[in-house]
C-alpha cells in the first residue's frame, strides 16, 4: 500500500513538473495558443483563396514598380560571351575568368578574345581543397572529435564554391587552358553527386590520419600516406572532369571567331603568361561591407582558401560609398571587376531586375520586416551568396550611381542578354564583396588594407561562399 501511495507521489510530481516545464520552460500551452489566434486579422476570403492557390512573389509583385526596365547605362564596359555555370557553385570562378578575358580583350582593343576552360581550374580546386582538408585534419588531430575546429573539416570536407582569392591562387599556381581544349563535363556542370562521394571518401580518410597521429605515426608516413589518399581524389576527378592538360596547341581568335596567326604549344602557366601576363596575387583589394564591423580594418577569415600554401580570404571592410567610388573608378577605365550579393532577395527572375521594392511581402501578410543590413547578417538572413561581374553604371548629372548592371552566370537567356540589372538602393543593401584593382584604389584605402588582420572564425554568418 505505502509502495503503491509512493509511485502514485512519483507519477504525479512527475506530471506537474513536465507541467511547469512545458508552460515556464517556453512552450505553447493552451492559454497561449488561444491568445495567438485570437489576435488574428481576419485576410478575407478572397485574400486566403489567392495565397492558397497562387506563387507568393507573383501576389506580392509591386505593380507600380513592374514596368519595362531601363537598360541604358552611362558608363559600360565592353559586352562579351556569357556562360552557364549550370547545376554547380562555381560563380566565383566564372566571374573570376571573366575579369581575366575581359581584361585580355582589352589590353588587345578587343582584336582578339579568349575563353578561358573553367573544367581545368575545377580540377585543381577540388584537389587542393581535399589537401587542405585532410592536411586540416593532421594539423588539430590532438584535439578531441567535438572540438569546433575539427567539426568544421568534417562538416564541410569539399565544396565547389569559393571567392576570388581562390581564382588568384590558383591561377598563379597552375595557369589557364583555353576552353576548347578542356571543355566542361557533365560532372563539371552538375557537381553535386561528385561532391558527395568526395565528401564521403574524404571523411573515411580523414579518420584514418587522425588513427595514424594517435598511434604516433611519424610525420613522413602521414604524409605519404595522405599522397596515397590525393591519389584516390585524383582518379575520380580525373574520371569526372577530365585529366587537366600539361601542354596544347592554340590559335587565338578575333571576336568573330576568325583565327589569328598559325598556332602555338604552351604550357597552362606559359599560356597564362602570355594571355594576363602577370602574377594576380598583389595586384587587387578586395573590400566588403559589414555594417557590424569597424570600418577601415582589415579582416582575414582562418581556413577560408582553396589551397594550404595559399591565401586566406583577407579584405578591407568599407562604408558603401566607398565602395560604390571604387566600382566607379574601374569601370570609367573599362575595367569588369569580381563582385557579390545576396541575389535571392527581391530578385524579378522575369526581367533579370532587383530592386528593394519589387516585392511587397509586408503588405500580403500585414506584417513588417524593419532588420537593416546589419541585423539581416548577424541573424543569418543575409549574405553572400552568389558571385557576378559588376560591368556597368548609370551615374546622374551629379554623378550619383542610379542603377548597375552585372554580367551573371545563368546563361544568355536569363535576365537582359545574361545579365542582371540593379537600383542603387539594391546594391547598398545586399552588395557584400568587390575586388578591384589597385590602380583604381587611393593611396588611403591601399594603405588601410596592408594593416595587420583581425582573424575571424569561418562560422561567421558573413563567410558563406559564392556559389
Amino acid at each position: 500500500m505505502k509502495r503503491n501511495l509512493f509511485l502514485a507521489c512519483c507519477l504525479l510530481s512527475s506530471t506537474l513538473a513536465v507541467q511547469a516545464q512545458t508552460t515556464e520552460g517556453g512552450g505553447i500551452d493552451e492559454q497561449m495558443l488561444q491568445k495567438i489566434a485570437a489576435a488574428q486579422k481576419p485576410a478575407g476570403r478572397a485574400v486566403t483563396n489567392a495565397i492558397a492557390s497562387n506563387s507568393i512573389d507573383d501576389l506580392a509583385r509591386n505593380f507600380q514598380n513592374a514596368g519595362t526596365v531601363d537598360n541604358y547605362f552611362s558608363v559600360e564596359t565592353p559586352k562579351q560571351s556569357i556562360h552557364d555555370q549550370k547545376s554547380s557553385g562555381r560563380c566565383w570562378l566564372f566571374s573570376g575568368l571573366n575579369v581575366l578575358r575581359a581584361n585580355f580583350a582589352r589590353q588587345n582593343k578587343d582584336s582578339i578574345r579568349v575563353e578561358y576552360s573553367q573544367a581545368s581550374l575545377t580540377f585543381y580546386d577540388q584537389l587542393e581543397k581535399a589537401n587542405l582538408m585532410l592536411q586540416g585534419v593532421i594539423d588539430n588531430a590532438e584535439k578531441p572529435m567535438d572540438d569546433q575546429r575539427v567539426q568544421f573539416f568534417f562538416k564541410n570536407p569539399i565544396s565547389d564554391g569559393g571567392t576570388f582569392c581562390g581564382v588568384a591562387d590558383l591561377v598563379d599556381k597552375y595557369g589557364l587552358v583555353p576552353m576548347e581544349i578542356m571543355p566542361e563535363t557533365y560532372s563539371a556542370e552538375n557537381t553535386s553527386r561528385t561532391g558527395r562521394i568526395l565528401s564521403s571518401k574524404l571523411r573515411e580518410f580523414a579518420l584514418e590520419l587522425r588513427k595514424m597521429v594517435a598511434a604516433k605515426k611519424s610525420k613522413a608516413a602521414i604524409k605519404a600516406r595522405k599522397t596515397e589518399m590525393l591519389g584516390t581524389v585524383y582518379h575520380i576527378l580525373a574520371l569526372t572532369l577530365g585529366e587537366p592538360v600539361k601542354s596544347f596547341t592554340y590559335a587565338f581568335k578575333d571576336k568573330n571567331g576568325k583565327q589569328i596567326g598559325r598556332p602555338k604549344t604552351y604550357t597552362p602557366k606559359q599560356f597564362c603568361q602570355e594571355t594576363v601576363g602577370h602574377k594576380l596575387n598583389g595586384t587587387f583589394t578586395m573590400v566588403m561591407n559589414d555594417p557590424r564591423k569597424e570600418y577601415y580594418k582589415t579582416y582575414e577569415v582562418q581556413y577560408d582558401r582553396h589551397t594550404y600554401d595559399g591565401h586566406n580570404w583577407k579584405y578591407l571592410n568599407l562604408p558603401m560609398e566607398d565602395i560604390a567610388r571604387l566600382a566607379i573608378a574601374s569601370l570609367k577605365d573599362s575595367t569588369k571587376m569580381y563582385s557579390s550579393y545576396d541575389v535571392g532577395k527581391q530578385l524579378d527572375r522575369k526581367r533579370g531586375y532587383l530592386d528593394t521594392e519589387n516585392y511587397d511581402y509586408g503588405t500580403l501578410f500585414s506584417t513588417n520586416f524593419p532588420m537593416n543590413k546589419a541585423d539581416r547578417i548577424a541573424t543569418f538572413d543575409s549574405g553572400s551568396t552568389h558571385a557576378m561581374t559588376l560591368t556597368a553604371v548609370d551615374l546622374d548629372e551629379n554623378g550619383k550611381p542610379t542603377k548597375w548592371k552585372v554580367e551573371n552566370s545563368w546563361g544568355a537567356s536569363y535576365g537582359p542578354g545574361g545579365c542582371l540589372i540593379m537600383t542603387d538602393r539594391w546594391f547598398n543593401d545586399f552588395t557584400f564583396r568587390l575586388v578591384v584593382n589597385n590602380k583604381y584604389v587611393p593611396e588611403n584605402i591601399l594603405k588601410a588594407a596592408q594593416q595587420k588582420p583581425i582573424m575571424v572564425m569561418p562560422e561567421d554568418p558573413l563567410f558563406q561562399e559564392d556559389n
